[in-house]
């Protein structure tokens, strides 16, 4: 049997703060007030240039980086993301283009803030069937561009960020455990954001969707969700406990999604376990939905709270509704990375743009001495 093991993480972070104060001069509210409700300080935002697909794609290089290896090794590629460039080509598509990853299958999974734990099942379970050998995870949303900044509700809570962890195949036993998915498609109103603006469609008895919506922003009920919750990071825990046979005693940390502070204190009231047991760092990100877990994870590991053999617990809660959890022996120790090592793989990612480009170069080439050949009835797909 094969076994899926975390042999490397990566995050990035947009260098833009921005503040409850700064949010007071746009919305009416406080630092106090966000801070009291939230248990947030200050969120990161994408600069123009930066897009979901380019900062999944610097959270996986450093996390290839950490698992010393070449993406010309990665088999699979899965973002998580609610905000992606486009509805296709997938996001992973583009990662997999900036890594030069030429070898990889590639997708994008959408389960809002769950993702990343719906997506590190379908990639651990590709490697425990032997299809794949190495992974990457990645979690990455550009948050800020969903969100209307003249609505308080929301406007305090979210980032922008990317998170990744990749995946390695070992006959060793441990890394991804056991895993709880679950989802309630009644409640997809509670959260949600809508994919597309509507064209009409100009064909007798074509529906025109009229879905409420009129601009692709986050839709909350905060209230209803806020239950939810508290509920199902409770329960979640408690089933991938059951699968492993193992108690709340057994598992060194959780990180949980970076929702907000609240929600994480009354889950754990629920499970009767102290707050210490629980990373948070949504102080410092907010909520950054998929990428929340694994933005965590790498604040975790730098701050030395996971020692190898450590039992961790991934959950994560959201829109869909969906929820989930796992269970993950860390048996990882931090490498030391060089400086001359860390600089030739950038080097190698510049090179696969120059590559990328050449092909796209090519393609035009080509096209064009069809077109001058007159040989151009071929229909395109």
């Amino acid at each position: 049997m094969r076994y899926a093991h975390i042999v490397g993480w990566g995050c990035y972070l947009p260098n833009r703060l921005v503040t409850n104060d700064e949010l007071s001069t746009m919305v009416d509210t406080t630092d106090e007030w966000i801070f009291q409700r939230t248990g947030i300080r200050t969120r990161h935002i994408a600069a123009a240039h930066e897009t979901t697909a380019t900062l999944a794609f610097e959270a996986a290089a450093r996390a290839l980086t950490v698992a010393d290896l070449n993406p010309s090794q990665v088999e699979l590629i899965i973002v998580a993301t609610s905000t992606p460039e486009y509805m296709f080509p997938s996001t992973a598509c583009k990662v997999q283009d900036y890594l030069g990853a030429s070898r990889a299958g590639a997708f994008d999974l959408s389960a809002a803030c769950s993702g990343f734990v719906y997506a590190l099942q379908m990639a651990s379970q590709s490697i425990a069937t032997g299809a794949v050998r190495n992974a990457v995870v990645i979690g990455s949303e550009t948050m800020s561009r969903v969100i209307d900044w003249s609505d308080r509700g929301t406007c305090v809570l979210f980032g922008d960020g990317a998170g990744a962890v990749v995946l390695k195949g070992s006959s060793v036993p441990g890394g991804v455990m056991a895993t709880t998915l679950r989802s309630d498609g009644s409640g997809a109103d509670l959260l949600s954001l809508p994919a597309l603006y509507h064209n009409p469609v100009p064909i007798a008895g074509a529906e025109y969707s009229s879905n409420g919506h009129h601009k692709n922003i986050i839709d909350m009920d905060g209230r209803q969700v806020y239950r939810f919750a508290t509920n199902v990071i409770a329960s979640s825990i408690q089933d991938v406990l059951k699968k492993c046979e193992l108690t709340a005693d057994d598992i060194a940390l959780i990180i949980p999604h970076q929702a907000n502070t609240r929600i994480i204190e009354a889950a754990a009231r629920k499970l009767k376990l102290p707050m210490e047991k629980f990373y948070m760092n949504v102080e410092h990100n907010g909520n950054t939905s998929a990428a929340s877990i694994p933005l965590a994870l790498c604040d975790a590991v730098s701050e030395g709270r996971l020692r190898p053999d450590d039992n961790i617990v991934f959950v994560g809660f959201g829109g869909g509704l969906t929820w989930a959890a796992s269970i993950v022996k860390w048996d990882v120790t931090p490498p030391e990375i060089s400086f001359v090592d860390h600089e030739w793989k950038r080097v190698r990612y510049i090179m696969a743009r120059g590559r990328s480009r050449l092909r796209r170069w090519q393609r035009r080439v080509e096209a064009n001495m069809v077109r001058s050949s007159g040989n151009n009835k071929e229909p395109g797909n």
